[in-house]
């Protein structure tokens, strides 16, 4: 979140932030049933795109959800919609299950486009001789919510999707190419900001009652106009990239109070005081992985993932491309306690509003295809990725890229200052997380064991996951 604070000599302190949030559900169909329900991709929209692909926000309707996951967990096999504390998913299995599908004629299933329902990524294991790669998690039986997100029916945690996956394999391939880093953000032009600056110029210090809030707020939305979407890493019309834009402007109505605060924390307005800012000021808010978050075995065969996995970080922790942190300035404290708080309370976050959840579950996935990678897996198991490789192979590119995102504008007064938030953003450097200096030991092989007690002997033809 790029943030500039302007200073006036208004008698009161007027901050206007701009917002947007957005959703765009899984390419694939519509909710639960067996292996032989035929998955369309039409599937619900949790925002509308007009043809220029200007993003407008839909609301989920909790009653509607707990209807939808009622009905959608009596369409599941006992075996899936039962709870599994490590369901396990071989993702060699699971393609060639997708590529016998396909050739037939046939879509994945809902089964093969929820993940089998798991909802979080806790191993990656390796298994040479069968040429197995497995992740492991949690799962349970799944449906889909009132805009379209595929969650768990009991948690209603988000679950891992299919198009997620390929995306993230994709972006650490077989072919050696490695992607530096994934990111979203949304900002005003340089031309929006100029007409800004020329109505701020205009008003001067003419703000003589809080009447005129409303005008000086319709004219700083006029003159801004729309924000640019710049995605990079991942392509554009995918789920993935829609789910990190949400993520960051979620997190943005949070902190400008736009949204109540989803537990009990103290946003970013309510910590802003008279005194805040300068002219020069620029504060930037990130989502970036917790880089320590990643425990590898002695071996190289097994990954787990622990720990938050998501941070929130302002200026002062931004991540240089290079991988390195970099300190650009002093961020003001409201800024640094917001950050901090948000990051702290993330799993409480995580479990109330599903984006976050998703947006972890992301983060964990480009981390694991980037293991896959380093550790040279693919060459390994003689697997090129098979339909799962590109388009031709598997369409997931199939959701409107967003290109902008309307201006929101909230006001609240407070002192003397003009405050105008502008801006946000998510970056994910996978590799960054398995660098030595940041890579947890497993001391007591406890990693190791885990896989160790995973079998893939005995999976009958065309199995892909298990319990």
């Amino acid at each position: 979140m790029l943030e500039r604070h302007i200073l006036l000599r208004w008698p009161s302190l007027l901050t206007l932030l701009m917002t947007v949030w957005l959703w765009c559900p899984s390419v694939y169909g519509q909710g639960g049933g067996g292996d032989d329900d035929d998955q369309n991709n039409n599937g619900v929209a949790g925002v509308e795109i007009d043809p220029i692909g200007v993003l407008r926000m839909k609301q989920n309707n909790p009653l509607v959800t707990r209807q939808q996951l009622m009905a959608a967990k009596q369409s599941l096999s006992p075996q899936l919609a039962r709870t599994s504390q490590l369901r396990k998913i071989s993702l060699n299995r699971l393609e060639k299950a997708v590529a016998s599908r396909i050739a037939s004629g046939k879509s994945p299933t809902a089964e093969m486009v929820a993940m089998a329902g798991m909802t979080r990524l806790q191993y990656v294991f390796f298994y040479p001789d069968s040429g197995d790669i497995v992740l492991a998690g949690p799962a349970e039986g799944f449906g889909r919510d009132s805009v379209g997100r595929l969650v768990g029916v009991e948690t209603q945690q988000p679950c891992l999707q299919l198009d997620d996956v390929i995306v993230a394999l994709r972006a650490f391939g077989p072919g050696g190419e490695k992607a530096n880093t994934i990111s979203v953000s949304i900002d005003p032009t340089e031309e929006g900001l100029a007409r800004m600056q020329q109505v701020l110029q205009q008003l001067g210090g003419q703000l003589g009652s809080a009447n005129q809030i409303p005008v000086i707020v319709n004219s700083l939305q006029q003159a801004l106009g729309l924000n640019t979407v710049t995605i990079k890493g991942v392509p554009a019309g995918t789920h993935f990239a829609h789910v990190l834009t949400e993520a960051d402007y979620r997190m943005k109505l949070i902190g400008i109070g736009l949204e109540p605060t989803p537990v009990a924390m103290t946003n970013y307005v309510d910590r802003l005081t008279g005194g805040t800012g300068s002219t020069t000021a620029l504060t930037r808010w990130f989502f970036v992985p917790d880089y320590q978050s990643v425990s590898v075995s002695s071996d190289g065969l097994s990954l787990q993932l622990v720990g938050n996995g998501v941070k929130l970080v302002d200026e002062g922790e931004i991540v240089r491309k290079s991988g390195e942190r970099k300190t650009t300035g002093r961020a003001n404290a409201a800024s640094r306690g917001y950050t901090a708080e948000f990051t702290k309370k993330f799993p409480q976050i995580a479990k109330s509003h599903a984006v976050y959840a998703q947006l972890r579950n992301l983060i964990d996935l480009t981390i694991a295809a980037a293991f896959i990678q380093q550790k040279e897996m693919y060459s390994q198991c003689g697997w090129d990725l098979g339909v799962f490789a590109n388009e031709d192979g598997l369409a997931v590119e199939l959701l409107p890229p967003p290109r902008q995102a309307a201006t929101a504008i909230n006001a609240v007064m407070r002192g003397g200052t003009l405050i105008t938030p502008i801006g946000g953003g998510v970056a994910i450097q996978a590799r960054k997380a398995l660098s030595q200096e940041n890579l947890r030991t497993d001391q007591d092989g406890t990693i190791a064991q885990t896989r160790s007690a995973v079998s893939v002997d005995g999976l009958s033809a065309g199995q892909w996951w298990w319990d």
